[in-house]
């Protein structure tokens, strides 16, 4: 399996990367010399510039009852990373990561990377296998090309640089090999950094499918993928990105990179092992993201529930068993064969169940002022159904709109929430996973496109303003009034 490389949808192309000078066969000692020089120049051109990109979290039923082996649901958002990889000269050996969004940039020269010891046939992954944990080996092996990773930056954010390069130089030693051709991975999210939404799990999701993409072990993603085949892919891009997560999180519960990958929801259970059910039918949904940018600790907020649970566990367990009652119920409710994301009644289940939900936490003392503002605010227009999500304690709320509500309300609701110094992020729930643009050129169904399209470079990338800049030039959504763009294609796997 490791020597079969698939070549299917645009991989042809990369197939054609390998096919060099063509010649006519001739033998003739006139012709040695010439032929010296093609083989001294038999080697494949640079690829050209891809992305990748890979959409954000919300947990919609279930957070903190997961903790105690309890079902939770959680879904992607249409706030997503983008990742452009763009390939360098054969004779510029070097390896950079730009993610201008938390001010990192650094690059490292290939040939001084450790290639010895990870690629050393006790310690070798390749991209078909199962990596449940770090090797602590490996990981010290990358610690002297650290070192010097934004010197001078304030503790907290040098430490969010580290893990980042970390996570990033144990998946490109993992999977590529000394002879990786120069490269630039720069990244650019439209996720909300740090508010529990999964920003992290996307861009693991982006880099690890980058790289499969580099070392051609990636089929598709094309219209006429069989089912099971598309299946295979996106299982090997999320066991890569759960080893993304590893290094950065230590523990990850692998809910985050589950849903970047494959999107839709996921019902997950925390158990051993964990069991994690895609539920492929989730339905689209508009939803209100806003963040309350109050510093939220995950360990804090789980430390509290863990002490009432110790001083009422009669009490706590009751309640956690009730949100265990509210995810199967919300999991059920979409099965049903007559549920329609479009229909109000069934978005008023929906939104009834997120009620309680809400409910339950804050009984659990994980709600804040600035959570509870928010549903006041939308309960005060009736524009639709409010919970926190996450571990809470600040971070952000999701609201589910209701269907037919005057654009005049939410725009009151907008300006509400933006003088009063929330975030806010009209977005879905429920939509594509990881998605690739091979290559880097868009249509936007204007007068270039029949020039071949609009090329995305470094530059454009790095300076498109905001994240509706980012959308705007390269977004899956970017397309004319908010159509699907042409040139994205996407692994989807059909419900069962």
């Amino acid at each position: 399996m490791s020597n079969g490389v698939i070549v299917n949808g645009f991989h042809k192309e990369l197939e054609g990367l390998r096919v060099n000078g063509v010649t006519n066969g001739g033998s003739s000692s006139a012709d040695s010399d010439r032929k010296k020089k093609m083989n001294r120049k038999n080697s494949s051109p640079m690829m050209p510039a891809f992305m990748v990109s890979a959409p954000g979290k919300v947990i919609v039923f279930g957070e903190h009852a997961v903790v105690y082996g309890k079902s939770a649901i959680a879904a992607s958002i249409s706030l997503r990373s983008y990742l452009l990889v763009t390939h360098l000269s054969k004779s510029r050996r070097t390896v950079t990561m730009q993610f201008p969004d938390i001010d990192l940039t650094h690059t490292w020269n290939i040939d001084e990377l450790p290639w010895e010891i990870f690629n050393s046939p006790s310690k070798k992954k390749y991209y078909y296998d199962l990596v449940t944990a770090l090797d602590p080996d490996l990981v010290a092996a990358i610690q002297p090309h650290l070192t010097n990773i934004s010197l001078g930056k304030p503790e907290y954010e040098r430490k969010i640089h580290l893990n980042s390069a970390a996570s990033f130089l144990y998946l490109y030693l993992s999977l590529g090999s000394s002879r990786s051709p120069g490269c630039k991975y720069t990244l650019r999210s439209t996720i909300p950094l740090g508010a529990g939404v999964g920003s992290s799990g996307s861009i693991a999701v982006c880099l690890a499918t980058a790289m499969l993409l580099q070392i051609r072990t990636l089929s598709g993603p094309h219209p006429d993928q069989p089912t099971e085949e598309a299946r295979v892919q996106v299982e090997r891009i999320n066991r890569w990105a759960f080893v993304a997560e590893l290094c950065i999180h230590g523990n990850p519960s692998g809910v985050d990179n589950t849903v970047s990958t494959y999107g839709k929801a996921v019902l997950y259970r925390r158990s051993k092992p964990p069991t994690v059910t895609s539920l492929w039918d989730f339905p689209e949904l508009p939803l209100l993201l806003v963040n309350t940018k109050v510093p939220k600790s995950t360990a804090v907020e789980v430390g509290k529930v863990a002490k009432l649970k110790d001083e009422q566990p009669e009490l706590v367990d009751t309640i956690l068993e009730a949100m265990d009652q509210v995810a199967k119920s919300a999991e059920s409710l979409i099965d049903e064969e007559y549920f329609d994301s479009e229909e109000s009644e069934s978005l008023r289940r929906v939104g009834q169940l997120m009620t309680i939900n809400h409910g339950l936490l804050s009984a659990l003392g994980v709600s804040h002022p600035r959570l509870e503002r928010v549903r006041e605010l939308v309960d005060h227009e009736n524009i639709g159904w409010t919970k926190l999500t996450g571990a809470g304690g600040g971070g952000c709320s999701i609201t589910l709109v209701k269907p037919g509500v005057p654009q005049e309300k939410i725009e009151r609701l907008e300006r509400q929430l933006e003088d009063e110094g929330f975030q806010q992020f009209r977005t879905t729930l429920g939509g594509d996973g990881v998605g690739v643009l091979w290559p880097a050129v868009l249509k936007n169904g204007l007068d270039e496109d029949e020039d071949g399209g609009m090329e995305i470079d470094i530059e454009k990338f790095l300076n498109a303003p905001g994240n509706d800049g980012v959308e705007s030039l390269v977004g899956v959504s970017g397309g004319l009034d908010g159509a699907e763009r042409e040139g994205w294609k996407f692994w989807r796997i059909e419900g069962q």
